[in-house]
């Protein structure tokens, strides 16, 4: 657990500011190598071309999420939060310096060809990811519907790593969506990532199943989204108290975002569940609910992003994302890095599940990465893109609930609940 750090740390932190001399020296540097560049570089770049270059390398070494986003990328991030987009219905991240499946969207073709949190993309169509930037990454792999991409996947636990073969499509996501489970008298809300309908959405469903007794608010494999969803969201379980705040070096950027009394829709015990593709949003929400003693947490530990990133335009056609804080909890503890460690830890599978040693965690995955593609051959295995899904059933049945033992110790950790509210 990480403190948060007081405005006058956070002061002391901040290194001195060059003279006006030493600012003229490095800026003269960089003009000689980008001379030098253009004058003496293999292949014949374009002035344009090597600022371009300098701008992208720049902001990847700043941080994984920070980046340069040329037109295509640009013009990429404006559909995201839209509900409707191309692609293969994933969120990647970069993680220990690896392409990182940080969640598959519920539904996607990623998700019926069995991509998983956690996964790490080692190659993309046969060309090998090490070095590549995120908005590169993704870039290679969206493309025009009905058209077929091919990843390579090392996974923890297999031997080897394995293709998968995919069809991209246009990606439609139902951000929220309710079902009951039989026999108990529970409401589940599955959340699958937080674009512009999930508060309204929420509460729309809570109010036409305002007489269950309890409410499962499925996080997993959820990869985040719009930070006013996930404060919306929380306030529909809260009526006070910061959700989370947001420090930067700019004082202008340290902002808390407080529940409003007239938000809170239900006093209904909550039980929220996460798992190691639960990001972002899905990480400010659990934390929040977690550190005000609102509901209780049941999973595994969550991704472990935390940082505040916005989009700068340079141009009508060019933008840089560039991280300008971090969130913090209201306990004051960051995600970061960390992420979200449940009041509940469960591992996934079927009930009972005594000995599970399941473990999607790996913290020194990029070392093992370049051997990883070495033992990459013509005989690897290959995943076809499946229909295993099919759609949604309303109903939760008892079969299904004994064969997700995370579910299932959230029905339990409910009834607890209900049998002790209102105990001291």
């Amino acid at each position: 657990m990480v403190a948060s750090l007081s405005a006058n740390e956070v002061k002391k932190d901040i290194k001195k500011p060059d003279t006006e001399e030493t600012k003229l020296e490095s800026l003269a540097k960089f003009t000689r190598v980008i001379a030098t560049v253009e004058s003496n570089y293999a292949d014949d770049l374009t002035f344009s071309e090597i600022i371009n270059k300098a701008i992208a390398g720049l902001m990847t070494n700043l941080d994984a999420h920070s980046a340069y986003l040329d037109e295509k990328a640009f013009k990429d991030t404006k559909v995201q939060t839209e509900g409707e987009f191309g692609g293969l219905g994933i969120t990647v991240g970069m993680k220990d310096g690896a392409l990182t499946v940080v969640a598959p969207i519920e539904g996607t073709p990623a998700d019926k060809a069995g991509i998983k949190s956690n996964d790490v993309i080692l190659r993309i169509d046969g060309n090998a990811t090490l070095g590549i930037t995120l908005e590169e990454a993704v870039s290679k792999m969206r493309g025009k519907p009905k058209t077929p991409i091919t990843i390579t996947i090392y996974r923890k636990g297999e031997p080897k790593p394995f293709d998968v073969n995919i069809i991209r499509d246009i990606i439609k996501v139902e951000s929220v969506y309710a079902k009951e489970i039989e026999d108990e008298d529970v409401l589940y809300l599955r959340v699958t990532n937080f674009d512009q309908k999930v508060t309204k959405e929420t509460a729309k469903f809570i109010t036409k199943y305002k007489d269950k007794k309890g409410i499962i608010l499925d996080l997993r494999n959820n990869p985040g989204g719009l930070l006013d969803q996930a404060i919306g969201l929380t306030n529909i379980f809260v009526e006070s108290g910061v959700i989370v705040s947001q420090k930067g070096r700019d004082e202008k950027e340290n902002i808390e975002y407080k529940a409003q009394k007239n938000s809170k829709i239900t006093d209904l015990p909550l039980v929220v569940l996460v798992n190691g593709g639960s990001a972002s949003a899905s990480e400010i929400v659990s934390g929040a609910l977690q550190d005000l003693k609102r509901a209780v947490v049941v999973g595994e530990n969550t991704f472990g992003k935390g940082s505040v990133q916005v989009i700068l335009p340079l141009s009508e056609k060019e933008a840089i994302k560039m991280t300008i804080a971090r969130y913090y909890l209201p306990s004051g503890r960051t995600i970061q890095n960390t992420g979200v460690e449940p009041d509940i830890i469960v591992f996934p599978g079927n009930v009972p599940n005594d000995e599970s040693t399941f473990n999607i965690k790996e913290s020194d995955l990029k070392l093992h990465l370049e051997s990883e593609l070495e033992k990459i051959g013509d005989n690897n295995k290959t995943v076809q893109n499946s229909d295993n899904n099919g759609t949604k059933k309303e109903l939760i049945t008892k079969t299904d609930l004994y064969k997700d033992i995370q579910l299932k110790t959230a029905v339990d950790t409910l009834k607890v609940l209900n049998l002790t509210k209102g105990k001291k």
